[in-house]
């Protein structure tokens, strides 16, 4: 399933490479960090496919507001991804759960499981990178963000922190 998702957010992103290349990132390193953290597979399921879709309502905010800021993504981007999801035939549980994450991806307070932590810690690896953030902001998002042990080694050994 997840890689008939991964088709349909290629399709989706269609002549957007970089949103494309963005969300495979994310989706490596949620699943990496994910084994190695010791995820359950149900949970690992729900992460991964909630990394690939993570920010699906980039293009409708981009549009509406003229901004791909995280509230706006948040806002529009829960009713885009169920919508896939359902048409993809995943079930009711798994699709809630990633709706909410969805809708909350860039909120840092308050992360309430482990799906959700590893993808916020993916996102900001692939970001942090993306970005060319400085170093003290890497030093800051090392010190804020990340929890898992595998987050804080990647994110200390891909930035030399």
């Amino acid at each position: 399933m997840i890689e008939k998702l991964i088709a349909e957010m290629i399709a989706y992103y269609k002549g957007d490479a970089r949103r494309i290349q963005h969300f495979l990132k994310v989706h490596s390193f949620s699943r990496t960090i994910a084994l190695l953290e010791g995820v359950d597979e149900k949970t690992r399921f729900t992460l991964e496919a909630a990394a690939v879709v993570h920010d699906i309502g980039i293009h409708i905010s981009e549009e509406k507001y003229g901004s791909c800021a995280g509230p706006y993504q948040e806002l529009e981007g829960p009713p885009l991804a169920e919508a896939m999801l359902n048409r993809l035939g995943f079930p009711e549980a798994v699709t809630e759960r990633i709706s909410y994450i969805v809708g909350h991806h860039h909120t840092y307070m308050d992360i309430d499981g482990i799906d959700y932590r590893i993808l916020v810690e993916a996102d900001f690896l692939v970001n942090l990178f993306e970005d060319d953030a400085p170093k003290t902001a890497v030093e800051n998002a090392l010190q804020k963000i990340f929890r898992t042990e595998t987050g804080k080694q990647f994110c200390r050994e891909m930035f030399g922190v």
